[in-house]
């Protein structure tokens, strides 16, 4: 059994920490359930954004489900261990929804750049099977990340070494363990985050710099409003889901520190999916109508 130590060090916190974990996990399974719900029951939104949305929240229910329910076991418990075969499963399905929603909220991007820019074509463009095309290259491409992740750390030995000073396992925490030598696990894991991550951002920014342009030449200050606004929910939610996900991933291994690491880890895994469908519907119309009439 691997221990992972959580706020063990801060007693005090452990509490505090449940009851925070706890309803947010509450929370984040409500919003996204009724996400999922309205997006599948409500004729109106059968949109290709709604569909690319549905899949967002059914990824982050995922995501808050294969970390959330261990970290409340351990932190209300004195008990902080995780199984080898436990943590090698919470670690490959954390990367593969990771990876997916990264194509995910590019997608969404995109269905934006389309419904601003080329109004007129975008029935024709973003045609349902296309949407499902772009959902399921989300899905395998994910999974193939995950799996090749998952066969380089299954290889590494821990000599013993079984603390892992995290609340959930992940790779990057994983790898920092082993006694072994390491550098072919940093240069795949650097390689493949790096595609995964900056290969979906650069594209989300290109969309968004094309939108910009295109909404700076609408005369009326409502048309440019009313365009906004249709992006302005999926900017906010791109942003808490990347900035994290960067800083984690995205720095050379000598620099990875497992007590700044556990907390961002903390906040993608459980306060991003809690936001995500408060964010969508407080600021979209359709979705607030379409769960009144559910």
């Amino acid at each position: 059994d691997f221990i992972l130590l959580g706020v063990s060090d801060r007693p005090w916190l452990e509490l505090p920490l449940f009851v925070v974990l706890l309803v947010s996990y509450i929370l984040a399974m409500l919003g996204n359930i009724a996400i999922i719900l309205v997006s599948r029951l409500d004729p109106q939104l059968h949109s290709p954004m709604y569909i690319f949305l549905g899949h967002l929240s059914f990824l982050d229910l995922c995501y808050t489900t294969t970390t959330v329910p261990q970290m409340l076991v351990n932190t209300g418990s004195s008990r902080k261990t995780i199984s080898y075969g436990g943590c090698t499963m919470q670690y490959a399905v954390f990367h593969w929804l990771g990876c997916t929603e990264c194509i995910i909220l590019a997608a969404m991007a995109l269905d934006r750049y389309v419904a601003i820019c080329e109004p007129l074509r975008y029935a024709v463009i973003m045609h349902r099977p296309l949407c499902q095309q772009l959902v399921a290259v989300a899905w395998l491409s994910g999974f193939g990340n995950s799996l090749v992740q998952v066969v380089l750390t299954v290889q590494l030995p821990f000599c013993g070494r079984q603390v892992l000073n995290n609340f959930f396992c992940e790779v990057p925490a994983m790898i920092k363990l082993s006694c072994a030598d390491t550098a072919m696990n940093d240069a795949t894991l650097a390689v493949l985050v790096a595609f995964f991550v900056l290969v979906p951002l650069a594209l989300i920014l290109l969309s968004y710099g094309f939108i910009a342009r295109a909404v700076h030449r609408i005369q009326s200050s409502r048309g440019r409003h009313k365009a906004f606004g249709t992006c302005s929910s999926h900017l906010v939610v791109v942003s808490l889901f990347y900035l994290p996900a960067i800083y984690m991933y995205l720095q050379p291994p000598s620099s990875y520190s497992q007590e700044q690491g556990k907390f961002i880890s903390l906040f993608y895994s459980i306060i991003t999916p809690t936001l995500n469908p408060f964010i969508y519907t407080l600021r979209n119309k359709d979705v607030k109508g379409a769960l009144r009439r559910l």
